[in-house]
């Protein structure tokens, strides 16, 4: 069931945010995926040339300092948990237009998932790397690759530790397309 917006002062808000034409960039800071009637819509950028496109994403998985011992030592029961979290890190990112209803199918020229372990918060840091030649951005894949990976990594190691969390899950960088390149304040 769809529900329809009562406040006039919200339908506004959405109409305003949606004045950019199909197939453009909406100036920074305005939404693009609602259309005048504050509708969710796919964005048409059949009129965008491909540029080579880039996103860097970040997250975090804490967890008990046994735990990252484990996995460190791979005696993890169910495997190699850095290896399957890999692996959906990079399906993740090749699927992203499955799990996110209005992104597009992308050509991904490169997608890479990389961990560190940080002793001290315990925690085992991701990285995603996505990047395409594409008329729009690869930071949902970026995204969409660092969540899968925490969540793999979550569903390795439950048996032994129920209290991990998943923190921090952010884009850190992108580049490419009209807007230029974006890059995470504080974040090297």
């Amino acid at each position: 069931m769809v529900t329809q917006r009562s406040s006039k002062k919200s339908h506004k808000r959405l109409t305003k945010h949606s004045s950019a034409p199909a197939g453009s960039d909406a100036p920074q800071g305005e939404l693009t995926h609602v259309d005048a009637t504050g509708r969710a819509k796919m964005v048409d950028v059949s009129e965008k040339a491909p540029t080579v496109r880039q996103a860097v994403a970040r997250a975090e998985v804490h967890l008990q300092r046994e735990t990252l011992a484990k996995i460190k030592s791979n005696a993890i029961a169910k495997g190699d948990v850095l290896a399957v979290a890999q692996v959906a890190g990079v399906l993740a990112a090749k699927r992203t237009d499955e799990l996110i209803p209005l992104t597009h199918p992308l050509p991904l020229t490169g997608v890479a998932v990389a961990f560190r372990f940080n002793e001290t918060t315990p925690a085992v840091e991701i990285e995603a790397t996505v990047s395409t030649v594409a008329p729009t951005g690869v930071e949902m894949e970026a995204l969409a690759a660092v969540a899968a990976a925490a969540l793999t990594i979550y569903d390795m190691c439950k048996a032994v530790d129920r209290g991990m969390t998943i923190e921090r899950l952010r884009l850190v960088s992108k580049t490419g397309g009209r807007r230029g390149a974006y890059y995470r304040e504080g974040e090297a």
